[in-house]
C-alpha cells in the first residue's frame, strides 16, 4: 500500500505465539479506527523505499537447519502459531514433526510436537475420490 498514513501506533511483536499478537493488532486496529473516526486526522505522505514481502509457501515453514541460535528456532514456530498459517515443521524420513505452543526458557525451546506419517518425496500425489489410471 502506497497510501497515505492517517495513523500509526507501535505494536509489540512479544508472546508466545502468532495468534498473540493478531489479538494485540486486532484491538489496537479498533482503538485506531474508533480515534480516526472521532478525531479526523491529516494524513501523512510515506517516505522511504517500499518494502515488497512474497506470499508465504509451505516450504517457509520449515524450521532453519542452518542455525543453532534458539531464539531464531523459537520466533520460528511462535510466528507460525496461528490459524490459517502452515506450523513450522522438520521432516525426518516418512515422519513430519510440526511444533507449536513454543516457550523459549533454561536454555532450551520447549515446544507441542504433532507426529504424522507423511508420502515419500517420490510417490504420486494422489487426490482423495479422484479416479486411479
Amino acid at each position: 500500500d502506497a497510501g497515505p498514513v492517517y495513523a500509526k501506533r507501535p505494536l509489540s511483536l512479544e508472546g508466545s505465539t502468532a495468534e498473540e499478537v493478531f489479538i494485540r493488532a486486532s484491538k489496537l486496529s479498533c482503538e485506531m479506527a474508533i480515534d480516526v473516526a472521532n478525531n479526523p486526522p491529516t494524513p501523512t505522505p510515506q517516505t522511504g523505499d517500499p518494502v515488497v514481502f512474497k506470499r508465504r509457501s509451505p516450504a517457509d515453514s520449515v524450521l532453519p537447519s542452518d542455525t543453532l541460535d534458539l531464539t531464531t528456532i523459537f520466533d520460528h514456530i511462535r510466528m507460525l502459531d496461528a490459524a490459517g498459517y502452515p506450523p513450522a515443521f522438520l521432516e525426518y524420513g516418512n515422519l513430519r514433526l510440526e511444533f507449536s505452543r513454543a516457550a523459549l526458557y533454561d536454555g532450551e525451546v520447549r515446544s507441542d510436537v504433532r507426529i504424522r506419517v507423511s508420502p515419500p518425496s517420490n510417490a504420486p500425489d494422489i487426490q482423495p475420490d479422484s479416479e486411479q489410471t
